[in-house]
């Protein structure tokens, strides 16, 4: 008479849930007690997807191709005697399809900006698995630490001008659990407009009141140093 089967245990062989689209992956399914012969049935979303029948203590082995959504399960197994109605049943388990990340685009409300000024720099992947950690980076050098962003939005930070060498060349990088998924923004640059000194202001201030000088000047004459000319003759 078959000994009382255990409740079976379904574990993934080797690779993380996290499976990308086409991916192939092994499932075992073993009952620690019970006298062989078993058959073994797997099932995703209580639909039956294969059996195997196993004439000794060693795992049924089921592989798998994930090539839609559907297929991340959840998925169970079940042990049974071939002389008994009666089965048992294992824990789920439950895909995560992740999927590579799109191009990241880094922004700000403006490419132009003065010394002293408070600027704001967006990084943003439209596509791809959450989370997503974005990085940012001014001439290749890292000046901020990784954020990780659960939410689809854009990680941002603020930056200080505080002198030319603030206006270089800016990009953002983006990435998630797929595999080799990081990718790079395009340059972001910087237009500083240099604020004008005392000395230029006060040379522009000293040009425009000499030109009204000349100007009322030449308006003086018709009035005031030709008619005297004449009445002198």
């Amino acid at each position: 008479f078959p000994g009382i089967l255990s409740n079976p245990k379904l574990v993934l062989v080797q690779r993380s849930l996290n499976v990308v689209m086409n991916q192939n992956v092994t499932l075992s399914c073993c009952s620690a007690s019970g006298s062989p012969p078993v058959r073994y049935t797997l099932f995703k979303h209580s639909q039956q997807v294969s059996s195997l029948n196993r004439s000794d203590s060693t795992p049924a082995l089921f592989t798998l191709t994930i090539s839609s959504a559907s297929d991340v399960g959840p998925y169970k197994c079940k042990a049974e005697h071939n002389t008994s109605s009666d089965g048992k049943y294992s824990n789920s388990l439950h895909f995560t399809l992740i999927e590579p990340i799109s191009k990241p685009v880094l922004s700000s409300p403006t490419s132009h900006t003065t010394k002293g000024q408070n600027v704001t720099l967006s990084c943003f992947a439209e596509n791809g698995s959450l989370p997503i950690t974005y990085m940012f980076f001014k001439d290749k050098q890292s000046i901020s630490p990784p954020k990780m962003m659960h939410e689809r939005e854009a990680a941002v930070i603020f930056l200080f001008v505080n002198s030319s060498a603030d206006s270089g060349t800016y990009k953002c990088k983006a990435n998630n659990s797929f595999p080799n998924s990081v990718k790079y923004s395009r340059s972001f640059d910087f237009t500083l407009a240099e604020e004008r000194s005392h000395s230029q202001a006060l040379i522009i201030s000293l040009g425009l009141i000499l030109l009204l000088l000349v100007i009322g000047f030449a308006l003086a004459i018709p009035f005031f140093i030709i008619p005297s000319y004449k009445a002198s003759e």
